[in-house]
């Protein structure tokens, strides 16, 4: 398959600290792939470099044929690429379903006119957005929590809001950042059916993910980072068994 995402010759300091360095990466539409490593290895700088939140102090991030470093977050998104976030970040006092909308609304740029005439309700885009979010709940199955305060959800619940959210901007390609942090074993199970969901609705997945499991029954592609590097990458089955890969995750024999 022809890459969706690829992250050419990408390096990121911070001071002193080197915490990627010339980092190659494609990731093919259609594919569930997922970055992993120790703690410490770049995941995160190299996802908020992708999502535009940093920039890199060298190389480049192509979506689509289309390189995009160095642009900003909500023009990134309106290419087609969506987050979530590590820690859950919702707007507090909105039910479930005003929560997505607002995923529908950083989809559109309607400029100052599509707005005034949006204020005095001519023009459908609400009506539009609220029927993307409906179609986006029913996605993750919490249509039963349509208008339930998100201060109500569990953490499971509120990790699969985000993604709902995410989904509403009508992405390409979603980036997750530890969708299974604090979920109990059948919660994982439950998110790993979704997950699959959102693949079979031909929507590009990359993931940081510390769990194992969960990344090698659903994972196409694995890249492993260790201290910024690269240190292997391709199947689960063989990631898993590569000598560096042990090494980083349970260090060497003396």
């Amino acid at each position: 398959m022809s890459p969706l995402l690829r992250i050419e010759d990408v390096s990121r300091r911070f001071g002193g600290y080197q915490a990627l360095s010339n980092v190659n990466c494609e990731v093919a539409a259609g594919h569930i792939h997922a970055l992993i490593g120790p703690n410490g290895a770049g995941k995160s700088t190299l996802f908020n470099i992708v999502s535009g939140l940093l920039r890199p102090n060298g190389g480049r991030i192509v979506f689509d044929g289309e390189a995009y470093t160095g642009r900003r977050p909500d023009r990134i998104s309106r290419m087609g690429i969506a987050r979530n976030f590590q820690q859950v970040r919702l707007v507090r006092g909105l039910s479930l379903l005003e929560n997505v909308m607002i995923g529908c609304h950083a989809g559109t740029s309607r400029g100052l006119f599509g707005n005034l005439l949006q204020l005095f309700g001519i023009g459908d885009a609400e009506r539009a957005a609220r029927k993307k979010a409906l179609e986006m709940i029913g996605l993750v199955g919490m249509t039963d929590k349509l208008h339930t305060d998100t201060s109500g959800l569990t953490l499971a619940d509120q990790r699969r809001l985000e993604i709902a959210r995410a989904l509403a901007s009508g992405p390409r390609l979603l980036l997750l950042d530890e969708p299974a942090a604090g979920m109990n074993p059948t919660e994982v199970v439950e998110l790993s059916a979704l997950l699959k969901k959102i693949r079979s609705a031909g929507i590009t997945l990359l993931l940081v993910e510390h769990h194992m499991r969960l990344i090698m029954s659903i994972a196409d592609i694995v890249t492993v980072l260790s201290a910024g590097n690269v240190i292997a990458e391709g199947p689960p089955n063989a990631v898993r068994s590569n000598p560096d890969v042990v090494s980083a995750y349970l260090g060497r024999e003396t």
